[in-house]
């Protein structure tokens, strides 16, 4: 039901709505940009978790690939707390929260910040609140925007109550008496909780609701705070009418600390009385304002220079803080510091009246900002981590696709190697054996004679007189003596041939062994899992194998009893001899002198051979078995290295733009563009005196025409922004987003960066000295084996992305196409005249830095920019890419130093292994620079004599 007292024309809005509508409508479209940012990355997230989550569950079962990989990112999420305050922070209504001492205070503030005297004041307020609020029973307020002015009552959240208002009766300028207050006979419970509802064509109320809480006779303070704070982000005022603030409202104070745990702006409300009205209600103040605004503002002043007791009390009670001045304690610096965080804004009294405009909305856009910030900074911080875990991923990946063929590799070869040396050891050692077998016997017989003589038998009753014992016995006796033997022999003949082959377990077991198990380890089909090393411990033990086997009865032990059962059948068992020391001596000695050691060798390398060409033949089988799993593990690896690269990483890299770029408007602004400073391929360069505390700035204006370019410049961002600072790279400061550039129509991103004098291009065009030149390249080079060390590529080393300050010292800019080896796709990129040859296979390394870093060598030992004779006669860049991957470069000066040439002649070396290492390269151009100034300084010196 519509009230007669609105027109439908929208308020003219005063100072302070003016200043707090525009905070307000900032807050609300940025919180829309995060609540969008917010929304896709949920959508992202879930989507790689359903897609890596039935990886894993296929790979469980077949044995799919990258299983690992597919883990890790399957557990892509946010924290449960960190969702739960973003939800919160991008999901809540900003409202202004107006409470006070009493309820003409409230009500003199609510007309201030609307510019109406839209509630009652004076006399015409009705009954005064009494201690604990008791004799005023005012029922809450809610002021909302809409096209009509409109009262209603209504319980909060739930349905509009069907009631005949004051308001509706008539024309009325002030919101009657009787719709604010509770009257005593009114015994329904809803319309005593109803709250009243005033709809406003104003500016503010478009931007915020307002929201007056009821007087504590009507709801205690604690049930009003829980039904006020519900999923909004609050702008907490109190209203103060007088100096002091009461027990009962002191307490009230600490209820409203514990329950709203914000920071609150007391407002000292002028005196009002019923004929005038208060100086910042209207848009334009009467003489009669002004003059009581006058004496508001001495009262003010008076009141600072005193230290006012109202600012004492609240000090004395801990809900301000000390140090600064009252009004001036959130006018400072809006923007927080450069580390990227607001400070917890602090609650404020305000008690110059004249000034609440500037104070007020410091204090609102404060509150403001550091909830946006902090959720900005979370978000970011969730997309940075999960970022770097796909960056992870990706090396692993592209780190496995690598290696694994060069351990299959390896592996094949270094298994050729031991099997060829075994055989020829197996070949060679044959009559060497022979004669090893015949000096140990002699070696031995001696005392193998002496231990038979000495032999105890067992089980065997032997009589101390000799009397001949039975032929069972006999055997039984001979076939311990022949054990003697052969134990004897076997021992000595494997101890003598072990160390033959010892030097291979040196040369093959341990790394040919490791890189066997990191291969079945990463091959998930357990079934062929140390089968290929169990082969390859059969080939390293077939020569130890003779060690065992001896002992346990292998065919070389059957061809020794062969020989000694020739013993047996020449003693005759007709009449059995009696068991004696020389009866057992004889024995040995016959059973010692029918051994023969050709066929003894023979038979032992025969063996050898045949285990070791069996464990090699089974190594082969089942390595050809393991390099097929690994054959389609490495195909699903790579197509899962591909997505992450130029779908998932690009994807959040531009949400991490977004998040941070975000978080830097918030900070700092929308920087302002001076004059345009030079145009590239990718964007325009514009001058920026100062951002975000930085001075002097350069801003670079990149208009991404589509999603590829949008996610590479992303990708650069996020890469540049994680590097540690160093002084050899261009400080990259931050990031905004403009959605408004060219005047709506494209959507630009700012990059804010470090602005240095000029580039390398203007200082070889304007001179510099060779110690400037050599020392620029030593700059260079530092800057390049940070990025490397780092494990980023430049990829478009030259002139103009080399920046120099005044004192001519170098740093590397525009990491437009710097990347992680694991991260490159590629793809040809660069500058024709610096791009190494390999860049155009696809397939190449932080070297091609090396190579461009040769050309640009050659420039500054020139010292000048003209092109080298090889590129200059190109007439396209095709013939300029074929001249050099046909071996075209720059040519050799006269004014060029021997050393220098062969440096440079070295890193633009076309094949990328024989470049050296920067490593090598920086300490040999730090010898040349010393070498060649000194050079420079006798030389000038002399001429100094001779004049």
């Amino acid at each position: 039901m519509e009230s007669s007292g609105g027109t439908g024309n929208p308020q003219k809005a005063t100072p302070l709505a003016r200043e707090l509508t525009k905070i307000f409508s900032s807050y609300n479209k940025q919180a829309g940009l995060l609540r969008k940012n917010l929304k896709e990355t949920n959508i992202f997230f879930r989507e790689i978790r359903q897609n890596y989550s039935n990886a894993c569950a296929s790979a469980a079962n077949t044995g799919t690939a990258a299983l690992e990989a597919g883990m890790q990112l399957n557990c892509i999420s946010f924290p449960r707390q960190e969702e739960e305050y973003l939800h919160g922070v991008v999901g809540s209504t900003p409202y202004i929260l107006l409470l006070g001492q009493d309820c003409p205070a409230r009500y003199q503030l609510l007309n201030c910040l609307l510019g109406e005297r839209l509630l009652p004041l004076g006399p015409d307020a009705g009954a005064p609140c009494g201690p604990q609020g008791l004799l005023c029973k005012r029922r809450k307020l809610c002021f909302t925007h809409g096209r009509q002015t409109r009262l209603s009552l209504a319980l909060p959240g739930q349905y509009e109550l069907v009631h005949q208002l004051a308001a509706h009766c008539g024309r009325w300028d002030t919101v009657p008496r009787q719709d604010l207050e509770i009257q005593e006979e009114c015994e329904d419970p809803a319309h005593r909780l109803a709250e009243l509802e005033i709809t406003l064509h104003h500016s503010l109320l478009q931007e915020a609701k307002i929201m007056v809480v009821p007087c504590p006779g009507v709801q205690p303070i604690t049930e009003a705070l829980e039904d006020c704070s519900r999923n909004i982000i609050p702008i907490i005022l109190y209203a103060l009418s007088q100096d002091v603030l009461s027990a009962e409202q002191v307490a009230d104070l600490h209820v409203i600390r514990e329950a709203l745990p914000y920071p609150i702006c007391f407002i000292r409300t002028p005196s009002c009385s019923s004929s005038s009205s208060s100086p910042c209600l209207t848009p334009e103040a009467s003489p009669e304002c002004m003059r009581v605004g006058d004496r508001d503002r001495d009262r003010d002043r008076e009141r600072n220079r005193e230290r006012s007791s109202l600012h004492a009390q609240l000090l004395s009670l801990g809900f301000l803080s000390g140090g600064a001045a009252s009004e001036n304690s959130s006018s400072g610096s809006t923007t927080g510091p450069v580390a990227g965080s607001t400070p917890p804004p602090q609650s404020m009294l305000a008690e110059a009246f004249e000034r609440l405009h500037r104070q007020l909305g410091s204090f609102a856009k404060l509150v403001l900002q550091h909830h946006q910030v902090e959720a900005a900074n979370l978000l970011n911080g969730v997309h940075c981590r999960c970022l770097d875990l796909f960056i992870s991923q990706a090396f692993d990946m592209q780190r496995d696709l690598q290696i694994t063929p060069r351990r299959l590799e390896y592996t094949r070869e270094k298994e050729g190697e031991l099997f060829t040396s075994l055989m020829t050891i197996a070949n060679r050692k044959q009559e060497e054996m022979k004669e090893m077998i015949v000096e140990t016997l002699n070696s031995m017989k001696e005392q193998l004679l002496e231990d038979a003589a000495n032999l105890e038998f067992t089980d065997i009753i032997v009589t101390p007189n000799g009397e001949p014992v039975a032929s069972k016995d006999i055997k039984s006796c001979i076939h311990q003596i022949q054990e003697l033997i052969v134990v004897g022999l076997n021992q000595a003949v494997a101890n003598k041939l072990i160390s033959s082959v010892d030097y291979l377990r040196e040369s093959f077991v341990g790394t040919l062994e490791r890189c066997l198990n990191s291969l079945e380890k990463s091959n998930i089909d357990t079934s062929v899992h140390n089968i290929t090393s169990n082969h390859l411990k059969q080939i390293l033990n077939a020569a130890y194998h003779v060690e065992v086997t001896f002992v346990s009865g292998s065919s070389v032990t059957r061809l020794v009893w062969e020989q000694i059962k020739q013993i047996i059948q020449r003693i005759t068992l007709v009449n059995p001899p009696a068991i004696s020391p020389e009866w057992k001596r004889k024995v040995a000695q016959d059973a010692i002198e029918s051994l023969s050691a050709a066929k003894l060798a023979k038979s032992i390398c025969s063996q050898f051979r045949t285990r070791l060409n069996s464990s090699h033949e089974a190594f082969a089988a089942s390595l050809r078995q393991l390099e097929e799993g690994h054959v389609g593990r490495l195909e699903r690896t790579e197509d899962l290295w591909l997505r992450v690269r130029k779908d998932h990483a690009p994807r959040l890299a531009r949400l991490s733009l977004e998040s941070r770029s975000l978080r830097d408007v918030l900070l700092h602004g929308k920087p302002k563009l001076g004059r345009e400073l030079g145009r590239g391929q990718y964007g325009v360069v514009y001058l920026c005196d100062s951002w975000g505390g930085k001075y002097p700035c350069a801003l670079k204006s990149v208009v991404p025409p589509d999603d590829k370019h949008w996610n590479d410049l992303a990708l650069e961002f996020h890469y540049t922004r994680s590097l540690p600072r160093h002084e050899r790279l261009v400080d990259l400061h931050g990031s905004v987003i403009d959605h408004t550039y060219g005047g709506g129509s494209s959507i630009a991103v700012l990059l804010i960066m470090e602005r240095l004098h000029r580039d390398l291009y203007t200082g070889l065009k304007a001179g510099l000295s060779l110690r400037e030149r050599l020392q620029i390249a030593l700059d260079v080079v530092e800057g390049i084996r940070f990025l490397h060390s780092q494990g980023l590529v430049h990829r478009d080393i030259k002139l103009k992305n080399v920046l120099l300050d005044k004192q001519n010292r170098a740093k590397i800019t525009d990491l437009g196409f710097c990347k992680p080896e694991a991260m490159m796709s590629g793809s040809i990129v660069g500058t024709p005249i610096h791009m190494a040859p390999e860049l155009f296979t696809g397939k190449y390394d932080n070297s091609v830095d090396v190579y461009a870093f040769g050309i640009l060598f050659w420039y500054l030992c020139s010292g000048s920019v003209k092109l080298p004779e090889a590129f200059e006669k190109c007439s396209s860049k095709d013939q300029l890419w074929n001249n050099v991957k046909r071996g075209s470069r720059p040519e050799r000066l006269a004014i060029f130093d021997e050393e220098c040439w062969q440096l440079m002649e070295a890193c633009w070396n076309g094949d990328a292994l024989q470049r050296p290492l920067l490593g090598i390269v920086q300490p040999g151009l730090h010898s040349i620079m010393v070498r060649m100034c000194n050079l420079s300084e006798r030389k000038s010196g002399s001429l100094d004599d001779s004049n």
